[in-house]
C-alpha cells in the first residue's frame, strides 16, 4: 500500500522517531513543488513531521516551531519553508508575508494552523489531519488533496 493509501486510512505512531520517519516516507514522493497544510491541536506531532521532511532533504538545523516569527527557510536537497500561521489574526496578513518572493524550486510549503490563512492555502495542498489518540499515540490522516 503506498504512503498516501496508508495516510487516507490514517496513521498513527507511537514515537518522535515514527512520526519522522512517516514523514520522510512522504517526503520521497512529494511533487515538485508542494504544500502540505497541518492542521491539528498543539502537540500533535506537527513540527515533529515536519523535522522528519527535513531530514530526508538532508537538513540538518534544528527544525522548531516559528511561531514568533511566522515562517523559516531551511536548504538541502529541497528547500523547505516551514510556517507557523497560529499568530496571524487575518488571512490577509498572509499576503504581506512574501514568502512567494523566496520560493527556489524544488520546495515545500508546510504550513502549521492553514485555517488562519483562509482562501490563501492553495487548492492543491495534501491536507494532514493530525490528533493524539486515548492512549497517546499520534494519528495522522490525509483529509484531502493529492498535490
Amino acid at each position: 500500500m503506498s504512503i498516501l493509501e496508508r495516510l487516507t486510512k490514517g496513521v498513527e505512531t507511537a514515537s518522535a522517531a515514527a512520526t519522522e520517519a512517516l514523514a520522510a516516507e512522504l517526503a520521497a514522493i512529494l511533487p515538485v513543488d508542494a504544500t502540505l497544510a497541518l492542521q491539528g491541536d498543539l502537540g500533535c506531532g506537527k513540527t515533529t513531521f515536519v523535522r522528519g521532511l527535513a531530514r530526508a532533504w538532508g537538513i540538518t538545523e534544528a527544525i522548531t516551531s516559528p511561531t514568533y516569527t511566522i515562517f523559516t527557510i531551511h536548504q538541502g536537497t529541497r528547500q523547505l519553508i516551514h510556517m507557523d500561521a497560529y499568530r496571524l489574526e487575518i488571512a490577509g496578513q498572509a499576503e504581506s508575508l512574501l514568502v512567494e518572493d523566496f520560493l527556489r524550486s524544488p520546495f515545500c510549503l508546510a504550513i502549521e494552523w492553514p485555517e488562519r490563512l483562509g482562501d490563501w492555502v492553495p487548492q492543491t495542498a495534501l491536507r494532514l489531519q493530525f490528533s493524539i489518540t486515548p492512549d497517546m499515540r499520534h494519528r495522522i490522516v490525509l483529509v484531502e488533496g493529492r498535490g
